[in-house]
C-alpha cells in the first residue's frame, strides 16, 4: 500500500562494482535478498554509501556487518520524507518479518483515554492497547503523563466515577472521597440507577468525540441566557465553568482525538520531480497515497484547488483490523510528535470539511520548500 514498485538491482546478472556505482545519492528504503530467507531491511539517507557498506568486498575479517557474501538482489525505494521511509519499512517490516517486525521498527505504542463502554458503569482509563470490547478511544497522547494530565482535568467536569473496580452497588458500600465531594454521582451506594448514570456516561462520551466544543458552546450558551435574565449570580458561576472547561482544553495533545473520527492529510515531498504527496489518514487509517503533481498538467491550466478537490472527491477508503490500526496511530504519533518532522498536517472532521484553503497552502508551502515552484 505505502511501497510501490522498487528499483531491483539483479546481482547474478550486474557486476556488484557497476550496480553500486550507478546508486543514487539520496534516502531510501532497501531490501538485500539472500538466496534463502528473509531479507535485510533498512533506511538511509543515502543509499549508495550505505549500500557500498554492506556490500563492499573486505580484504580483512571485521566486526561490521557485511552482505556481500550472501546478496543477490536489492530492492530498494527512493523516498522523499521521514514519514514515507517510515512507513515504506514499516510495510515491508511487516511483510517479510511477521511476528518480529515491531521489535524491528522500535514502534512504541501512544498512549490513549479510553472510555470503557461494556461495563454497566462506564468509566475512563489510560491504556496504550486499543481493544475489540465496546469502548471509546481518545488520543493518541505525547505521552502517558500528558494522557493522565488530560483525564484527570476533564473528569472534573463530569461526576463519573474514578474508581477501577467492578461495582456491585448496595446501600453500605463505603464509597470514596469523590462521592463525598460530590465529584461522583456514587453508584456504588445506589444513589443513582444505571439509566442516570448511563446518561452522565453519555455526556463524556460527547466530551471526547466532539473535543469539547459541545460542552463548551452549550456552557456559553447558558451563560449568555442568564445574564440576559440578569441572573448575574448564576451567570457568573457558567462564566467560571467555562474557564475551567477552556483551561481543560488546552491540556489536549493537538493530535488527539476520538480516533473513529481522528481524519487528516500530512503533505510532503515527492521523490517523484515535480510532484508533492498526500497522505490522508481516515479514522485513523492511513490510505494508500497520492502523487500530486503541483504544475499544470497534460498543458491544461486547472486550479490547484479545483484538482485537490477532485483527488480528495476519489479517494478509496481502506479499512484495516485494530491491531493494524493501532499500528497506523503508533506511526502518525511517532511522526507528528517527533522534533524530525517534515511536511504539514491538516486535521479535518470529515472529508466534507476538509479546508481547501488550507490544503492548498500547505502544498505550496512544501513545493516551495522542495524547489519545486
Amino acid at each position: 500500500m505505502f511501497a510501490g514498485i522498487p528499483e531491483v538491482i539483479d546481482l547474478t546478472i550486474v557486476e556488484l562494482e557497476t550496480a553500486l556505482a550507478d546508486l543514487p545519492k539520496g534516502p531510501a528504503v532497501f531490501a538485500i535478498w539472500p538466496a534463502e530467507g528473509a531479507p535485510y531491511l533498512g533506511k538511509t539517507n543515502v543509499l549508495s554509501r550505505r549500500l557500498k557498506r554492506l556490500l563492499r568486498m573486505a580484504a580483512q575479517p571485521s566486526r561490521m556487518l557485511n552482505l556481500h557474501g550472501v546478496a543477490t538482489r536489492v530492492d530498494y525505494w527512493r523516498v522523499a520524507s521521514r514519514l514515507e521511509g517510515n512507513l515504506v519499512l514499516y510495510e515491508l517490516a511487516r511483510r517479510h518479518l511477521t511476528t518480529d517486525y515491531i521489535q524491528f521498527l522500535k514502534l512504541r505504542m501512544p498512549s490513549y483515554i479510553k472510555l470503557i463502554q461494556s461495563n454497566q458503569f462506564p468509566r475512563t482509563q489510560v491504556t496504550a492497547r486499543i481493544g475489540r470490547e465496546p469502548s471509546q478511544y481518545y488520543g493518541p497522547f505525547k505521552s502517558r503523563a500528558a494522557a493522565e494530565e488530560f483525564e484527570h482535568g476533564f473528569l472534573d467536569l463530569f461526576q463519573l466515577r474514578r474508581c477501577q473496580e467492578d461495582l456491585q452497588p448496595r446501600p453500605d458500600h463505603p464509597g470514596c472521597i469523590y462521592g463525598e465531594m460530590s465529584m461522583c454521582l456514587r453508584p456504588c451506594q445506589e444513589v443513582v440507577g444505571v439509566a442516570e448514570y448511563a446518561s452522565e456516561a453519555a455526556r463524556v462520551a460527547e466530551f471526547l468525540s466532539s473535543n469539547g466544543r459541545h460542552l463548551l458552546h452549550t456552557t456559553e450558551a447558558a451563560r449568555d441566557r442568564l445574564s440576559a435574565e440578569m441572573d448575574f449570580e448564576a451567570a457568573a458561576r457558567q462564566h467560571k465553568r467555562v474557564d475551567r472547561i477552556e483551561q481543560v482544553l488546552k491540556l489536549r495533545d493537538t493530535l488527539a482525538f476520538d480516533i473513529d473520527r481522528l481524519n487528516g492529510v500530512a503533505v510532503t515531498a515527492s521523490a517523484t520531480p515535480a510532484n508533492v504527496k498526500l497522505w490522508f489518514i481516515i479514522a485513523g487509517c492511513w490510505q494508500c497515497p497520492e502523487d500530486f503533481q503541483v504544475g499544470a498538467t497534460a498543458g491544461k491550466s486547472v486550479s490547484l484547488d479545483h484538482r485537490l478537490r477532485e483527488v480528495a472527491g476519489s479517494l478509496s477508503v481502506n479499512k484495516v483490523d485494530g491491531r493494524e490500526r493501532q499500528e497506523h496511530l503508533a506511526l502518525l504519533a511517532r511522526w507528528y510528535y517527533s522534533s524530525w518532522r517534515d511536511g504539514e498536517w491538516i486535521p479535518f472532521d470529515n472529508m466534507e470539511k476538509l479546508s481547501y484553503r488550507k490544503l492548498t497552502g500547505a502544498v505550496s508551502r512544501v513545493a516551495s520548500g522542495a524547489n519545486i515552484l
